[in-house]
């Protein structure tokens, strides 16, 4: 069996793959910005281990032997669903495996928001640390005493919780329905999470009905001075009404792992905002999500060999979970 990986893979992920696959597993790498490559490696590939780069209609129909396209991962909206059921090729994700390291780097995030680390760190490396206005610090906090507001109350968020607990914060979440009890509180509409909330957190995937969800008047009803924080995905915000809200400090802060447009290119206005901290979409990218996320890959390639053909109706076996749309939390 043949699988592509189309990512820019580090040694580390390589020596990984190479050691962990089994004879029967042959595994090519591309990087993601090859886009002849991708088209020549598919040719006679079997499985397409995804990413983030687009997985297009035309990428699929180049690739007459695929019968499976494994996300790396959770959120499929990178991926052409409709024209992958119409070709009978399976989508599997990844639910849980990278669930561990998206919550530890989302509290990261939530304390360098409100600790204003970025513009710390770019002052104090420039010599200009103990300089800084005594009003610089008006503008910093803690997570004990405040509340954290969930959108989204899966597996990322719950496991925040007991440790938001313990360092004395509240914890509120909006979802469809209340989860088991574990000391957060539920809150049945957005609007009643984003008025009581002093930090909010996005845990959605991006759905027709979640694109766009924070749009201006959203943030308007954000408390003033509050924390955005997002690990999911860019285009749940309205990144021009965010950023009008950054630069009045409406909103205090944002710690932002994802953009509407990624790469983010350099031009986008929350980059150049000292009350942003940015990284590049990797919540999840830690040695032990891709040890987790081999071990799902290798089992639903067994599976697939094993079954014989897989379609997008049959992959119900597959490990984690099998694709036509995704539910909310």
């Amino acid at each position: 069996m043949r699988a592509v990986l189309q990512y820019r893979a580090s040694a580390g992920f390589r020596a990984r793959l190479r050691e962990q696959a089994p004879g029967w597993l042959n595994v090519s790498i591309v990087d993601d910005t090859d886009a002849g490559a991708i088209y020549r490696e598919l040719a006679d590939a079997d499985v397409l281990l995804h990413v983030l780069a687009p997985v297009t209609a035309k990428l699929l129909e180049s690739a007459p032997k695929l019968r499976l396209v494994q996300k790396i991962g959770v959120g499929v909206n990178t991926i052409d669903i409709e024209a992958a059921r119409r070709l009978g090729i399976a989508v599997a994700n990844m639910p849980g495996t990278n669930s561990q390291a998206v919550a530890e780097h989302t509290l990261a995030l939530m304390m360098a928001s409100l600790r204003c680390i970025a513009y710390l760190d770019v002052s104090t490396k420039s010599g200009h640390g103990w300089q800084l206005t005594p009003e610089t610090f008006d503008e910093t906090g803690q997570l004990c005493g405040r509340t954290v507001g969930f959108i989204g109350y899966g597996s990322v968020p719950r496991r925040l919780t007991a440790p938001l607990l313990a360092l004395g914060a509240k914890v509120v979440y909006y979802a469809r329905k209340p989860a088991a009890d574990d000391g957060a509180m539920w809150i049945s509409s957005l609007e009643g999470l984003l008025c009581k909330a002093d930090v909010v957190s996005l845990h959605l995937p991006l759905t027709s009905e979640t694109w766009g969800l924070l749009d201006a008047e959203a943030l308007r009803t954000m408390r003033p001075g509050a924390v955005l924080i997002n690990t999911a995905r860019g285009e749940l915000v309205d990144e021009v009404a965010l950023a009008d809200a950054l630069r009045t400090r409406r909103i205090a802060a944002a710690g932002l792992d994802v953009f509407a447009v990624e790469p983010v290119i350099t031009g986008n206005p929350l980059l150049s905002l000292s009350n942003v901290v940015a990284t590049p979409h990797i919540a999840w990218l830690t040695p032990e999500t891709l040890d987790r996320s081999i071990n799902v890959i290798i089992e639903n390639c067994r599976r697939l060999r094993d079954g014989g053909g897989c379609s997008i109706r049959s992959s119900a076996g597959l490990s984690g979970k099998s694709l036509g749309r995704m539910a909310l939390t």
